[in-house]
């Protein structure tokens, strides 16, 4: 049995979000929070496996409760974020803090597509409650005790934003001299991506001699922070794609939330297709979509990676881009927040390459040159 611990302002999201996981008999609510401070009570109380934690709510905001969960007692914690640019921006600093993921507030209303919203609640909850959360990020946690040597101890795996287990920076990396193979780096990214893609590209040099293009599953309200608080922390340029526009080595083209991202190959150049179409993709945007249109227009000049996420998306894509000779990195299941994106890619034996996040930008530096 799933234990959640709901925590919200509002009656009516307390009951739906509630009556939403408890159709599954797997998962049991074992108790609702009217704020932070409340919500803190319950899990010390009830120890559940997952908390859904409201953003904006009296006493104790979602951002501050949020903050004590994951240095007294971490646990995968899901946001409820409204869908608007406020919202986004508190969401994305609430996945630094650690939530692993957010749920959106209109999941309550009643729509045509309520019942695919409501399986995918229960499926995510499902999913992280069997990952292992054992620490804060290394920005929350208290100072490491120091050795005989004078130097911290060692806890063994790296820490949150690239830092390495001693909690120095990791280095940013080094492009190799001469002209790569491949100059597209396709990103296909779920469940967990927000921190796991900055991970990635805070890594990389300003001179990084390839495009990166990234399909991460977000609504349309997100996608535009996402790219404006990735630039604001990257040495590459990170933006939110436009149609048309000419995609430019040391670049990074986020996928507008509710639209696909494909490239299109000119004479002398390629362009950015942002398109609604396949309007019947299961997610916009699509990893499938982007990863199968690199492919198709740029061939083995194309590295794919898939990193974090629910599902098979990307799947296809990665099919066709190994068609054409392309090569195609996966993150390991250790690292990985949900291991189904990559693991549908390593299952079906595409990947030539399992690479622990904290690897991955070195990982796509030298694939770059395979």
């Amino acid at each position: 049995m799933i234990t959640v611990v709901v925590v919200d302002d509002s009656a009516f999201m307390r009951k739906a979000l509630s009556s939403m996981l408890e159709k599954d008999p797997e998962i049991k609510v074992v108790a609702v929070g009217r704020d932070g401070e409340e919500g803190l009570e319950l899990v010390r109380k009830h120890n559940p496996d997952v908390v859904t934690l409201d953003i904006e709510m009296p006493r104790m905001d979602g951002l501050t409760a949020l903050r004590r969960i994951m240095m007294e007692m971490p646990r995968p914690v899901l946001m409820v974020s409204s869908l608007t640019t406020e919202g986004a921006e508190s969401t994305l600093k609430a996945l630094e803090l650690g939530a692993v993921d957010f749920i959106p507030k209109q999941l309550s209303k009643v729509s045509l597509d309520i019942v695919r919203i409501e399986d995918e609640l229960r499926e995510k909850v499902k999913e992280i409650s069997r990952r292992k959360f054992l620490r804060a990020p290394r920005a929350l946690r208290a100072p490491r005790p120091v050795g005989d040597g004078g130097a911290p101890v060692s806890s063994g795996a790296a820490g949150a934003g690239g830092a390495a287990a001693d909690g120095a920076p990791r280095p940013v990396l080094t492009p190799r001299s001469g002209r790569p193979v491949r100059d597209i780096v396709a990103i296909g990214v779920s469940t967990g991506g927000p921190p796991a893609v900055q991970k990635v590209l805070s890594q990389l040099p300003a001179d990084f001699p390839a495009s990166i293009l990234i399909a991460q599953h977000m609504p349309a309200a997100f996608t535009g922070p996402f790219a404006k608080r990735l630039d604001g922390v990257c040495r590459i340029t990170v933006k939110e794609a436009e149609n048309g526009e000419r995609l430019r080595p040391g670049t990074a083209y986020i996928a507008p939330g509710g639209k696909h991202l494909r490239v299109d190959q000119r004479i002398s150049m390629v362009e950015v297709v942002v398109t609604p179409e396949p309007a019947e993709a299961l997610y916009k945007p699509s990893a499938n979509v982007l990863i199968e249109s690199v492919a198709q227009a740029m061939g083995r000049r194309t590295l794919g990676v898939i990193l974090t996420g629910m599902g098979s998306d990307g799947l296809e894509g990665v099919r066709v881009l190994k068609q054409k000779g392309g090569r195609a990195l996966a993150q390991s299941d250790a690292t990985c927040v949900v291991y189904g994106m990559p693991k549908a890619i390593v299952d079906a034996g595409l990947a030539d390459e399992i690479i622990d996040i904290d690897d991955m930008a070195s990982a796509i530096m030298s694939g770059l040159y395979k």
